[in-house]
């Protein structure tokens, strides 16, 4: 069965390996959630797969809509302007594709509060 749902979750990128853990970690836990859906990782510079790549491989295992997570704590131009432009060019090549951004993950109240609790170190692994 191909997955109707796609979700990308989409960072900075980096040349470290060890960087891109957490990204993967976050990638598995949304698969276990939700097994039917498919779930990517996706980098703007310095590591592969990029956006559109990512994207381009949802759509031909099936998924008919797409939500991109930016996993941004701080909005800079990076979220404000090269993500923008980004979905803009993906709406353009799938027009047959929901697509959906999310507000930077950095702009939810309950990461706020979750990094506050980690921060007082009233959660521990």
């Amino acid at each position: 069965m191909s997955p109707q749902r796609g979700i990308v979750l989409f960072a900075h990128g980096s040349r470290d390996p060890l960087w891109h853990r957490p990204m993967q970690a976050v990638a598995a836990r949304v698969q276990a959630i939700e097994p039917q859906a498919a779930v990517v990782c996706a980098y703007l510079e310095l590591t592969e797969p990029d956006l559109p790549t990512a994207a381009a491989g949802l759509i031909a295992r099936g998924a008919r809509s797409v939500t991109v997570v930016p996993m941004f704590l701080g909005v800079g131009r990076h979220a404000r302007e090269d993500l923008p432009a980004l979905m803009d060019a993906l709406r353009a090549a799938h027009p047959a594709v929901a697509w959906q951004l999310q507000p930077a993950v950095g702009e939810n109240p309950a990461l706020v509060e979750l990094l506050a609790h980690i921060a007082l170190g009233e959660i521990h692994r």
